[in-house]
């Protein structure tokens, strides 16, 4: 597997990669015209993505962030209550790559005007305990949460989205560290 499976994404958008299709398909309009015509149907295609990944899972997802700030790099967290992996599509920034990373994680790399966000997307475990999601949240809020933390309580998403997308990610074994 690639290091990563782009999901999709509007930070580097290539006129290029597109020009030839754009052509054809709107002979009439300005070469300025057509790029915006990419970035619209580019928009159009993350819709169709939340489609794609309309999965319902059993607990809520937890997004975890390192923002990238004026003022420095902040830790973070944000929940998608509703547990659908298609509620992960969506972001205030202005360019954001959402991807499976190479250890089935689903991330997403978001620029804004003071930096670039990085978000790590984990779904809680079923046998996860109120007071373990507490613990979890309250190291992520302090910068203090490892891999481990994190593994304890979740799971990546992974799975489900090559599943939809028909590639492979290794089926890793994540430990199951108990306290």
């Amino acid at each position: 597997m690639n290091d990563k499976h782009i999901i999709w994404s509007n930070n580097s958008l290539d006129y290029n990669d597109w020009k030839d299709d754009l052509e054809e398909e709107y002979p009439s309009l300005s070469e300025s015209e057509r790029i915006s015509k990419m970035h619209e149907i580019n928009n159009e295609n993350l819709n169709d993505e939340r489609i794609n990944l309309n999965i319902q899972l059993s607990r809520p997802i937890i997004i975890i962030g390192d923002i990238g700030r004026w003022n420095g790099r902040r830790s973070g967290y944000k929940m998608v209550e509703s547990g659908n992996i298609r509620d992960c599509l969506y972001s205030d920034c202005e360019y954001n790559e959402w991807f499976v990373d190479r250890l089935g994680d689903l991330r997403c790399t978001a620029v804004h005007h003071d930096g670039t966000n990085h978000y790590l997307y984990r779904v809680f475990k079923d046998t996860a305990t109120d007071d373990q999601i507490d613990s979890l949240k309250n190291k992520i809020y302090y910068g203090k949460a490892t891999r481990q933390d994190i593994t304890i309580v979740t799971k990546r998403l992974g799975d489900e989205i090559a599943a939809v997308y028909g590639f492979d990610i290794p089926r890793r074994i994540e430990k199951s560290y108990e306290r």
